[in-house]
């Protein structure tokens, strides 16, 4: 008879549960850059590494695989055929900012111009009801491939400085604040997982309801003024967040 610690349950979890686990892990290590080579590990490798079993692992291969961040290719084992690019939370930049290591950023300006501001919008934004604001529309690509969808609400004295030529290659934070004369302060965001509708679908050239990763952010100015609210659509498989947070609890 075996015996069990009352105070401790036992864990009982079925393979697809220990697949997920196993998956999570080896995303972040694809996403990460650990394989190199581009090359993972053989399963039975990784089954001794995870302490499981080669079912496990394959099921765990696979969701990665569905996600298109690996491929199999017989004869030669699991690849890495897709990278993630890394989008930083700790610091105020713009996209090309960001990605600078990665290749030269360049943007479709879709739309650009004045427009009567939404009532949350003028809200955030500091701006009497029903005045303009300047709206702009961009997609946002990294090697031709798009990356983001950025609609941007800018205040009006600052956005009638601006050029939509200057738009195509250089990111709107240096503009504003050549704008503003003054550098921008801080940023509040929201991140959260959205669907693809027809129109994202279409200029992110994704299919119809895959995940994206929706971010608000409203700009102030070093002096506390918010000047830009915007709403920018990240494809889900070509940018990952990261960032490191302190825990204060005073």
């Amino acid at each position: 008879m075996t015996s069990e610690n009352p105070t401790r349950p036992a864990v009982r979890r079925l393979r697809a549960d220990r697949a997920r686990q196993v998956a999570d892990v080896l995303r972040h290590q694809v996403l990460g850059d650990v394989y190199r080579g581009g090359q993972l590990p053989h399963e039975e490798q990784l089954a001794e590494e995870f302490g499981a079993s080669r079912n496990t692992v394959r099921e765990a291969l696979d969701l990665l695989r569905a996600e298109g961040l690996v491929r199999r290719v017989p004869g030669s084992g699991t690849l890495v055929v897709a990278e993630k690019l890394p989008h930083g939370l700790t610091r105020l930049q713009g996209l090309a900012e960001t990605l600078h290591e990665h290749g030269e950023v360049t943007n479709e300006v879709r739309a650009f111009g004045p427009v009567r501001a939404p009532g949350p919008v003028a809200r955030r934004l500091g701006l009497p009801e029903g005045g303009d604001v300047l709206y702009v529309e961009r997609v946002r690509r990294l090697g031709g491939l798009p990356l983001s969808l950025d609609l941007t609400y800018l205040a009006p004295d600052l956005g009638e400085r601006l050029d939509p030529a200057d738009l195509v290659d250089r990111d709107v934070f240096r503009l504003i604040e050549e704008a503003a004369g003054q550098p921008l302060g801080a940023a509040d965001i929201t991140l959260e997982a959205v669907n693809a509708d027809a129109h994202s679908a279409t200029v992110l050239e994704v299919p119809r309801g895959a995940a994206l990763l929706m971010l608000e952010r409203l700009t102030t100015l070093a002096d506390g003024r918010p000047v830009d609210l915007e709403y920018v659509r990240f494809r889900g498989d070509r940018i990952t967040m990261q960032g490191r947070l302190l825990r204060d609890l005073s």
